[in-house]
């Protein structure tokens, strides 16, 4: 049987959308290749980004800096002692890069000038630290990365 020019450009038509169909579903599939948003509300977060900004840079200001480190009993945040800890209200969001499941956020509950989360509510690996919190009317906003 001879092929003609038009049957032949009908097959490789059909081979390259095959192909294309194949590789949408192996991409669609692979969990290797699944990736999630960062912040589900994008567009909220990115109207806060100045102040966060903000925030930020009174953190890098402090004359005494906040301390955060991991320690054998868990995540351990050590404020300035020139703050007055009972005036300190703040959140601290743990982002987990590799899982969004494993985010979560505590409430601070501070009842001397440092705070210590603990161990167990964290699975071993990489974590984003992200601290608000407000002292006095004045924002304060730190990220570290640390390994557990």
């Amino acid at each position: 049987m001879k092929l003609n020019w038009g049957t032949s450009i009908v097959i490789a038509f059909v081979l390259f959308i095959g192909f294309i169909m194949f590789m949408v579903v192996q991409m669609l599939s692979n969990k290797e290749l699944e990736y999630d948003l960062v912040v589900e509300s994008y567009y909220q977060k990115e109207l806060t980004f100045q102040d966060d900004l903000d925030s930020a840079q009174n953190a890098a200001d402090l004359e005494n800096q906040v301390n955060i480190a991991m320690t054998s009993e868990g995540l351990q945040i050590i404020f300035p002692s020139d703050f007055d800890y009972s005036e300190i209200e703040g959140e601290v969001f743990l982002y987990r890069p590799s899982d969004k499941a494993l985010d979560f956020t505590v409430q601070l509950q501070l009842e001397n000038s440092e705070y210590v989360l603990p161990r167990s509510l964290m699975e071993a690996g990489k974590w984003e630290v992200n601290l608000k919190f407000n002292h006095k009317g004045e924002d304060y906003f730190i990220q570290q990365k640390i390994q557990i």
